[in-house]
Order: structure tokens, then sequence, then C-alpha cells
């Protein structure tokens, strides 16, 4: 058993549901953070499923409205849990999206909460168009641990990690970290 991983992801190990071989993994942050890239880097390497929510929705139309402030649809979060259910049962999903609150607790082994720092994000956020009062919002966001402390409060504390995301060696680092950790938790619980 690697005492390393077990120190570095305490309270991810135990199987949430009885016939899953390979565990659930979300990837949370602000827009920007890196949870896309990291994501479909982690599917690439593994023989997970790969789910960006944002991409869901948008093909399945699954919104309930448009927000005019922000300039986007306001996603349907019912609908998403609907759609995402079946998938989430057999294991080996990994979920990407700037929110979690609304995805059931059950559905997760361990969640990685990217953070960036913020003249980082800034200049990422800057290059997709946002500006205003979207910018301004989202490194709001990121200063006060919005997503961090709704991860907290969502799912059991001992499966909530903070990962940095500012560089590429970041990137990499949490990418082998992730491995190492799928790896093991499919030792210890096939």
């Amino acid at each position: 058993m690697n005492t390393c991983l077990r120190d570095a992801f305490p309270g991810t190990w135990i199987v949430p549901q009885a016939n899953m071989r390979r565990p659930n993994i979300l990837l949370t942050g602000t827009p920007g953070v890196g949870k896309t890239t990291l994501g479909k880097e982690i599917a690439a390497r593994t023989d997970f499923t790969y789910i960006n929510v944002g991409d869901l929705a948008k093909e399945g139309e699954l919104y309930e409205g448009f927000d005019e402030e922000y300039g986007c649809p306001i996603l349907d979060e019912d609908r998403v849990v609907d759609e995402l259910e079946e998938k989430m049962s057999d294991g080996g999903v990994i979920v990407d999206y700037h929110s979690c609150d609304f995805f059931p607790e059950r559905w997760f082994n361990i969640v990685f909460v990217l953070r960036t720092e913020n003249s980082v994000l800034y200049n990422r956020l800057e290059s997709r168009g946002y500006k205003g009062k979207k910018l301004q919002d989202n490194l709001q966001c990121e200063i006060f641990q919005i997503i961090y402390e709704e991860a907290m409060s969502s799912y059991k504390e001992d499966i909530v990690h903070q990962l940095p995301s500012n560089i590429p060696e970041d990137m990499e680092n949490n990418l082998d970290q992730i491995i190492q950790w799928i790896e093991q938790w499919m030792k210890d619980n096939n």
C-alpha cells in the first residue's frame, strides 16, 4: 500500500457503490483553472470516460433559460443529474464542471478543486473573452474560494482536495498524482 498516496488523499479509498470497479472523479473549480485540460489528459491515459458538463448540457439542451447579465445559458441541474445518473453507476467517470453542489454525494470517490493564482487566472479568462462583471465575479470566486467551500459543504471533507493549476508543471504533477491514486484505488478495491 502506498502510504504517501493515503496521506495525500485520505478518506478516498472506500467504494461508495458495491458494483463500482473503478472510481468516479469530480474536477471542479472556477472557469479557467484547467479542469478540461486535466480531465481530457486523465481520460487519455486511462480508460475512464470524460464528461464536460457544459458540453453535455449544450448537446442535450439541458437549460432552463438564459442569463442576460453573464451572456450564458442557465443549466437545468435536475436534467443534468438525470442525464448522468446511469453513466455514474458503473464508475470510471471523470466529471468536469465549475460548480458541484448539485451532484449527488454518492457519485464521487474523490473531488479535486483546481486553484489558480489570480494574475494567471485573469489572463486566461481575458483570453477567453471574459469582460466586466463576468471577469470580476469569476476572479472574486477564486479569491474567496467559493468553489472549494461549496465542495467542502457538499461532500465528505476528506475526499475534497485542492490542487494548484498555475503552470504546466502543476498540470503534470496533478496528472501523475491522480493517475497514481486511480491505480492504487483499483488495487485496493478489486
